[in-house]
């Protein structure tokens, strides 16, 4: 994604802060998002990863798959 930034700068030359249109900030926004949901993805996969690991450790009774289908 290429954008158009415009650099405000203090009286010395050193940039302050960026300026961007409302349509690339727009872009800016919804590829944050999916960079979110990517993230709370890749969160949620290596949390059920460490709970299997930690019930393939444990010697609790483990719950079968048809058990939990036939729960639902």
């Amino acid at each position: 994604m290429k954008l158009a930034l415009q650099y405000l700068s203090d009286s010395d030359g050193k940039p302050q802060a960026v300026q961007l249109s409302l349509t690339d900030w727009e872009k800016v926004l919804a590829k944050l998002k999916k960079y979110e949901q990517t993230l709370k993805l890749k969160s949620d996969l290596t949390e059920a990863f460490e709970e299997i690991a930690s019930l393939k450790n444990s010697k609790v009774k483990k719950q079968t798959l048809t058990d939990f289908l036939n729960e639902l």
